[in-house]
């Protein structure tokens, strides 16, 4: 393995670790604001921490195109061009912006009554919910996937379903969660081949901040004296979560298989359960222990690539 590969991996882990441990600031922060609230400001801390980013990229770009390049580039960009890049950033941003919104708030919801373990593995669940949704929109299902989704609905049940087959609200909140989850990741692979990667996202962490305004203000008291007593897991939310996550994972993912990058991403889940039990004296019992395991397995048979049987013709 090559150096480059190596660091990437690492990154990518870094990236899960930060996506893991972020789950203790959301439970932190709604100690003293409402989950909207929550969703609203830190998508807005994300935006505007992208912003730098979008900056130094495109200062990246332009040092790395010559004056005569660069000359055809300003005659190609014209006015036409230039509002039809900003209607597709626009539509993109509020298309991607709304499952974030459901997704976001549902979670942070959940985590309201559940551990962030629990949550955490449940979250990871769109892994495997994503082939599901694909076989509505006619795309074949490996054979791997079907094997996942069993796994999946095994360790699902033992980890939120209790005796009497009761499920716990949080929980059950969570996972209709992460089919929003699921919805997003397809919308995004709809319009990142159309835009920019990090402007998208830039847009659609500014259209989920505005559609999570709306019932922060209808369902909630927003007090600057509140928001302020959270600001610490709320600028960790925002910053390192979205912006500093999403730019490793964005460089990471260039030097490394995309295989090997779902799997090393799918870590998230153990990072929230040991970041739970570690910061918050979470505890999760020995069948949900055992749940969290092969929920765990499903994602990763999920994400491996289908073995090809080549025929060899006899001559």
């Amino acid at each position: 393995m090559n150096k480059k590969r190596i660091i990437g991996n690492i990154l990518l882990l870094v990236t899960a670790l930060i996506w893991g441990s972020s789950f203790v600031a959301q439970v932190k922060s709604m100690e003293n604001i409402g989950p909207f609230t929550f969703v609203a400001i830190r998508n807005f801390i994300a935006a505007a921490s992208l912003v730098p980013v979008i900056f130094v990229m495109n200062k990246i770009k332009k040092s790395n195109i010559t004056s005569n390049e660069c000359d055809e580039l300003i005659n190609e960009e014209s006015e036409k061009s230039k509002t039809a890049n900003r209607k597709t950033y626009i539509i993109g941003g509020i298309c991607c912006g709304i499952p974030l919104f459901m997704g976001s708030s549902l979670q942070q919801i959940g985590l309201l009554y559940t551990s962030t373990g629990k949550a955490g593995f449940i979250t990871t669940l769109y892994i495997v919910i994503v082939p599901i949704i694909g076989l509505f929109l006619h795309k074949k299902i490996k054979k791997q996937t079907w094997i996942g989704i069993a796994l999946a609905t095994i360790g699902l049940y033992m980890l939120c379903v209790k005796e009497g087959f009761s499920i716990d609200f949080g929980d059950f909140i969570v996972f209709i969660g992460a089919f929003f989850w699921a919805s997003h990741i397809l919308i995004i692979d709809y319009f990142s081949p159309k835009t920019d990667g990090i402007k998208l996202s830039c847009f659609q962490f500014i259209f989920c901040g505005i559609f999570a305004l709306l019932p922060a203000f209808i369902f909630e008291n927003i007090l600057l004296d509140t928001i302020l007593l959270s600001m610490i897991p709320i600028l960790y939310a925002g910053i390192m979560s979205s912006g500093v996550a999403y730019t490793l994972q964005i460089i990471a993912q260039k030097n490394t298989d995309p295989t090997i990058a779902s799997l090393l991403l799918s870590t998230e889940a153990v990072f929230a359960t040991i970041c739970g039990f570690l910061i918050l004296n979470e505890r999760l019992t020995l069948r949900e222990l055992l749940g969290c395991c092969i929920m765990f397995t499903a994602v990763i048979i999920t994400q491996l690539p289908e073995r090809k049987v080549y025929k060899l013709e006899e001559e």
